[in-house]
This record gives C-alpha cells, structure tokens and sequence, in this order.
C-alpha cells in the first residue's frame, strides 16, 4: 500500500490529499446510478475487453427489474494518482433511510438535477441533509440534450439552495451540465468536449480533502453491513481517527451504549466495483472490516483502550405500518418453503440489521407482526424480497402511524409534485379533493404541460399511484417528500365496489370466466386454482 500524502494542519491533524469522498444524490431517475458507470469506465477501472453493461452498481435484482436504486453502494476510482471515493445513494423517498446513515462517510456530493423536471421533493431532502452535515455541494445539470430541457432549472436549483443553505458559503457551488448516458460533462452547455474530464477536476478541485486525526486510537463508525457466505459480515464505515489492521484488537460499542471486546478479521478497501484487501487502511478512508459478527448499523468500533463512542445515526420514523402474518389460506403451504411464524419472525427481525429506517414488532398474536416502514415502496420492496427468497406470508391494508400531541391526534403530512398535461388538472384535481389534498402551487410551461403541487396527507396517498395512471392515461409522474405532521384532517371517503366471489373450490375454466367478465373484472387466468369464497 502506498503512503497517504498528508499536510499537518495548525490543530495537529492532517490532510489526505491523496483521498476524496463523494455521495452522489439526487431525485429518483435523474440519472445518478448512469453517471456512476461512466466515472468508473473512464477511469479505466475495468479491461479493455470487460463486458460490464449498464447501471453497473444496480447489482440487486430487483433494482434491476425497477430501474430504481433501492441500496446504497460504494465504489472507488482512481483519477491522477487521487482516489476518489464514491457513494450512490437511492433516490426514492421511501428510501430515505439509506441516504441519511451514508452521507455522513462524504466531504462533498454531486447533487443531479434533471435539465427538465428541475428540483423534485427528494432533491430538496437529499440536498437538506447534505448541507446540514456541511457537504461540499456540486451541481450538475444532467439530461441537457433532450430537446425540452429548459433554462430556468438551474434558477430553480439557486433558488432552493436560498431556502436550505446554513451557510453563506454554501451559496457558491459550481455548476456543470452533463448527459451522463453519453459520458459526457461540461462547464457550459455549448461546450464541445464528449468525456467526463471537467467532472473529475471539479471533485479534485472542490471536494475538501478529509481532514483527520492518522495517529490516534481507531475510531470508526459503521454505517452500512454486507454479508457472504465465505468471509460473514462485513462492517462498512468511514474511518474517523487512527488506522485498521488485520488482527487489531478492538472494542465494539453498540447503540446502546454496551461495550464487547472483538478482533478484525480483514481490511478492505474498494477499488473500481471490488473490495481489496489491505494491511492497513488509515483515518479519511472508506473500508469494509470482517471478524465483528454482533456489528450493527450506528455501533461504534474503537481502539480496545480507548473506548470512545461516535455519536449515533438520527434516522427520521417511518409512516406507515402494516400486519404481516402466516398465511391462513386454504392455500396455505403451496408455494414458500418458510411459512411458520417463527420463520417469518427470525426474518422480520434480521432486516432491521440493515433497514434502519424499518421498524418491527410482535402483533396481538403469536402468528402477526406489525412492521412499520417509510412509504408504500418501502414496504413492498420488502414482501417482494422475502416472496423470492420463499417465505410465505399474508399482509394487511397500510395504515398510517398518527402521533398524540397534547390530546391531538398529529398525522404525516407529505408534498406532492404531479407533472402532467393541462387537460389532465380537473380529474386529479378532484380526486384529490376527497383524498383530503391541498393545492400548494400550479406552474404552466407554456407548451402544455403544469406542475401541480398539494399538501396531503400520508393515508391520502395510499393507492392514489394507480388512480393517476388511469386519470392521465399514463402522461404524467408524481412524486411525494414528508413534510411533517398536522392535526387529523378528517375520514376521507372511499367508493366501495363489489367483488366476484367463488362459489366452490376447483380450477378456474374459460367458459366461466366468459361469463364472470360480464359483471366485473377479473385478474385471474385460465387453470388458476380457486377455493370458496375467493
């Protein structure tokens, strides 16, 4: 391992000039996950004749399958002998937990912002927590060569930096525009140069090397685990203080303050998409240790004689709850191979290792589980992810979790943004209405399109996604950011619809479904086995 290059500084610590530490954060498809592959492919991390496709750090499948990053990911390059550490984050709200445990390993951030959406509800979450943790910030303007980019994105970029920045010096970003799926950036957008070299300065130039304390006792705190089969789990943290060797004896400090004597396994630092192995890795860098079984996220792992605790990781609470519970169908134990509640229990409880903005608890029997989450995605991510990994379960409807204030029933409140056509504004509008929305803000373009902006509430949005796909006929995206709690807002009336119900047990045929479709719609095919009363 070569020698970290270090300027002592007048408070006794040091610079690491040979390190930068970056989080990439944006709204969800602004094209963070497209920038990140072409940063690695040309720093030349991989072979000439590598096949490595695209959205390379997407490696869960159904991160894949979504086109949404769900996991935040780490990653390093190397650009003039400077190894610049890379963090991608999710760029959903749901998963706004990831963002918040992992920007505190960064000095600086790339902040994307879409040439035509401009600044989302989750740009202004993102960036919020950036710059209260004193990021460095660079704006990049992505998706400049569509052809109905538009010029006031980066006013409307300035402008929410007026309303979030702590400080005066936080004002003054640079500013680049890019088309990340081309590899290219640029400090103006007439510019001609077609690669990312005026990204890899600006890092070099703007993000402040990490400042550090090299010699003193180790001190590190874990903000992501991983895990395989070979080596067990990893915990993955900045170094704040000292240095990492394989074999140090080490003291393991949890959340709760309890204090367990351990030993690290192995170093690893990343370069490109793989972990290395080091034998030693010192303050400022970003490494993942194996040996700690009992780590968790927000534990503190310190020199053994000097037992110091980092401050924990403040992650906001979730929103919304549902039951999860054994299947009690008369289908029950045909399709999972974990279907007993003590399956469903053991794995209820062990994502809370790594989905810290999860909560889980015992429900009013043996059989149920109340599992809280941060929006709809965020718990259907979930039960899509044990589904595939064979566990069987049953779901309740999604509640919202109201808090008591002084006798008032306080619920979550969100700020939806929908962009759509104008001829579209009276159907959602209305929809709205009895959803309990407020209109916030409308803004035309002029060539058709508006964004509408509403304060609802959280149980509003349950199932409005599927209602606007049908009220726009697909022409149209929404987003939505908590924004707080409000008292009560009152019931918010539902339409109830009949149901088709199955009159005997057997296998559903073609001539009877013929005649089921006459008096509703039905979502099962041909062959499907039924039981009474489905």
């Amino acid at each position: 391992m070569q020698a970290a290059e270090m300027q002592e500084t007048e408070t006794g610590r040091r610079v690491r000039d040979d390190i930068r530490n970056v989080a990439i954060i944006a709204h969800v498809d602004h094209g963070k996950t497209t920038l990140v592959d072409g940063l690695l492919k040309q720093s030349h991390i991989f072979r000439d004749n590598q096949q490595v496709g695209e959205l390379i750090m997407d490696s869960n499948e159904l991160e894949r399958e979504r086109g949404i990053t769900i996991l935040a990911k780490n990653t390093a390059i190397i650009y003039r002998g400077i190894k610049i550490n890379i963090i991608d984050t999710p760029g959903h709200a749901d998963f706004g937990g990831e963002v918040e445990r992992v920007l505190n390993m960064a000095d600086g951030c790339l902040l994307l912002v879409d040439a035509v959406e401009g600044p989302m509800p989750q740009t202004r979450f993102v960036l919020k927590k950036a710059l209260e943790l004193g990021l460095r910030p660079i704006v990049v303007i992505n998706k400049i060569d569509r052809a109905d980019a538009r010029q006031q994105v980066l006013d409307w970029t300035q402008d929410l930096f007026l309303d979030l920045a702590t400080r005066d010096d936080q004002l003054d970003f640079p500013v680049l525009y890019a088309i990340a799926r081309e590899g290219i950036a640029r400090r103006a957008p007439d510019d001609d140069n077609d690669d990312l070299e005026p990204l890899f300065e600006t890092i070099v130039n703007v993000v402040p090397a990490p400042e550090v304390e090299v010699d003193g006792p180790f001190q590190m705190l874990v903000t992501t685990l991983d895990y395989d089969d070979y080596k067990g789990k990893y915990a993955i943290g900045r170094i704040t203080r000292g240095r990492a060797r394989p074999g140090m004896a080490v003291a393991h400090i949890s959340r709760e303050g309890e204090l367990a004597r351990g030993r690290i396994g192995q170093v690893f630092t990343w370069r490109g998409l793989a972990r290395v192995e080091v034998d030693e890795a010192a303050a400022g860098d970003i490494i993942a240790l194996t040996g700690i079984a009992n780590a968790n996220i927000s534990d503190t792992i310190a020199d053994f004689d000097t037992p110091e605790a980092l401050p924990t990781l403040a992650i906001e609470e979730p929103t919304l709850k549902m039951t999860f519970g054994v299947n009690t169908s008369p289908f029950g134990g045909r399709e999972g191979k974990f279907s007993t509640s003590r399956q469903l229990r053991a794995r209820l409880y062990r994502e809370l290792e790594t989905n810290v903005s999860m909560r889980v608890e015992d429900g009013s029997t043996a059989d149920e589980f109340i599992v809280s989450g941060r929006g709809e995605l965020h718990l259907s991510i979930l039960i899509e992810t044990m589904r595939r990994e064979g566990y069987e379960l049953q779901v309740s409807r999604p509640e919202v979790i109201t808090h008591n204030d002084d006798g008032k029933v306080m619920e979550p409140m969100e700020r939806l943004v929908i962009d759509t056509r104008e001829a579209y504004i009276g159907a959602i509008s209305e929809t709205l209405a009895i959803r309990k929305g407020r209109m916030a803000n409308m803004v035309y373009d002029g060539q058709g399109n508006v964004r509408l902006e509403y304060d609802i509430p959280t149980r509003g949005l349950i199932g409005f996604r599927n209602a606007f796909l049908t009220l726009t006929q697909g022409n149209g995206a929404m987003s939505s950011m908590l924004t707080g709690y409000s008292p009560w807002l009152g019931s918010i009336g539902t339409s109830r619809n009949g149901v088709l119900i199955a009159s005997e047990a057997g296998v559903a045929v073609t001539y009877g479904l013929n005649n089921a479709q006459q008096r509703g719609q039905t979502f099962i095919e041909p062959g499907t086995p039924v039981y009474e009363g489905m």
